[in-house]
């Protein structure tokens, strides 16, 4: 049965009124709560109301199908379902990738816990296979910095174990280590990274930080420069021994950043697509980065929410047990059913703000089996108990196949993600390409096929764990086979 949710009490920045008060809804990176009605209740987040509000383009069927032109792919399920439905000129990536012309995608984590939940795994999941369709160079921020001056409690050295951690839960998404790196912002800030960060920086005033991000006299200073951090990590000219140290070249090179919406209003990236429009390097001017947008996964408590790290309750986590799961779903998941049997018989449920559903939306691959559930729940004809077996079942197998990898991801697995070292990618397989490339710490030009070289450690740690994700596949062909089996008799 549905019930009233408390959208305060699932953020991990508490919002001021309390949700029985009627409210707009509020997406930033601290918020989330859909709008709340006279009745109390809090609905499900308007997506078209923020795309006109943040003033991005919607991903549309004309875009779809450009993208599946140019790629020779079809869409992701993300895609497919509107799931990623948002973007910041996403068409630019595509010209380039049909040109041959290099881009990088980038993302990040903030480490705020020892476990990644689901929702989480999301933008994780969909840059996993933006890298393996476009064959680009995937840098991956660990923002351990902004963990420790945006909270009261936490220490520098509680961040740092987070890390180490989370970045065990990243990789085991299954990122090819030849053309990933990994970095903590204690460790990589100086050099050219840190000289973007300071060219970045000069260009914002503190009237200019107060506006954007609403900082105040009580604010530390290091929260006021964070900015400038994240935002210079979408310039390619931050990473030299992955483009070179050319900067003419490399500050042409655009990022694709893949997120949840609810980091689009951070204003990060605005400020920097701000200031690489204006900023230029020896008359070569700063690409600026590009975005595109997920949906993020609700809480168990329902629409209008978002998971919260910091509450167990809320959440479905990458280390629970498949009884802890069922238990979550069971208890916590909000549904859209009707009040009794015979009620939900005649009336049917209502898959838009359900739950279990919208879980199945994200983690169902299967098109047509997703449509028979819609139909079949919508008419009544599967109740809630059934649609939400179906849930647990999906999410005990995908937490399951995840703690499996996680478990064979060991600290020298994660050095290796870490260590700064050339990345070796192709592009775009139908098109000439020239790429910047380092070698042996020497950059110059080459073509795709001329990557950048491995140390014979490096090699055997990546051989290694190609072998792993070669058996993972192997048991996966096994298991499916088994099971087209035994559905054939």
């Amino acid at each position: 049965m549905a019930t009233k949710v408390d959208a305060a009490a699932l953020n991990e920045t508490p919002i001021p009124e309390p949700a029985h008060k009627q409210q707009k809804q509020t997406i930033d990176p601290y918020n989330v709560s859909g709008e709340v009605g006279e009745d109390g209740v809090v609905k499900a987040i308007d997506y078209n109301k923020l795309v006109e509000e943040f003033g991005t383009k919607k991903i549309d069927d004309e875009l779809l199908a450009r993208f599946e032109r140019v790629t020779g792919k079809r869409p992701h399920h993300f895609l497919r379902r509107g799931i990623v439905f948002s973007h910041r000129d996403f068409e630019l990536i595509l010209d380039r990738y049909e040109r041959g012309e290099p881009f990088f995608l980038y993302t990040g984590r903030g480490p705020s816990s020892d476990s990644v939940h689901v929702g989480h795994t999301i933008p994780f999941e969909f840059t996993k296979w933006l890298q393996d369709t476009f064959d680009v160079p995937l840098i991956i921020m660990m923002t351990d910095d902004e963990k420790y001056l945006f909270s009261e409690k936490r220490t520098i050295e509680e961040v740092q174990g987070y890390c180490s951690s989370n970045a065990k839960d990243i990789i085991a998404i299954g990122f090819d280590p030849a053309k990933t790196f990994i970095f903590s912002d204690f460790d990589y800030v100086g050099g050219a990274f840190y000289r973007n960060i300071v060219r970045l920086s000069k260009h914002i005033t503190l009237n200019q930080a107060r506006a954007i991000f609403g900082f105040n006299e009580s604010s530390n200073i290091g929260r006021i420069h964070f900015g400038s951090i994240q935002g210079a990590t979408s310039w390619a000219s931050s990473f030299p021994h992955i483009f070179g140290e050319d900067e003419t070249k490399t500050v042409g090179i655009p990022a694709l950043i893949p997120c949840a919406i609810d980091q689009d209003p951070c204003k990060h990236f605005r400020m920097t697509r701000d200031v690489s429009a204006r900023l230029k390097y020896q008359g070569k001017p700063y690409a600026k980065p590009s975005l595109i947008h997920a949906l993020f996964l609700p809480a168990l408590q329902g629409p209008g929410t978002k998971m919260s790290a910091s509450i167990d309750e809320s959440a479905i986590f990458m280390r629970d047990t498949p009884n802890q799961i069922k238990n979550k779903i069971n208890r916590y998941a909000f549904s859209g059913g009707k009040v009794s049997v015979e009620e939900h018989r005649e009336q049917g449920g209502d898959t838009t703000v359900d739950v279990a559903f919208q879980y199945l939306r994200f983690f169902l691959e299967d098109d047509e089996e997703l449509e028979r559930i819609r139909v079949a729940y919508e008419s009544g004809e599967m109740l809630t108990g059934e649609l939400k077996a179906i849930c647990i079942k999906e999410l005990q197998t995908y937490v399951a196949a995840f703690q499996e990898r996680r478990a064979k991801v060991d600290d020298e697995a994660v050095k290796l993600f870490m260590d700064r070292r050339p990345l070796k990618w192709g592009g775009n397989p139908r098109a000439p390409i020239v790429v910047p490339k380092v070698e042996d710490g020497v950059a110059g030009e080459a073509a795709a096929e001329g990557d950048g070289k491995m140390t014979k450690n490096q090699l055997k740690k990546l051989e290694k764990l190609k072998q792993a994700e070669a058996k993972k596949a192997q048991k996966a062909k096994e298991k499916a086979e088994q099971a087209a089996a035994k559905a054939a008799a």
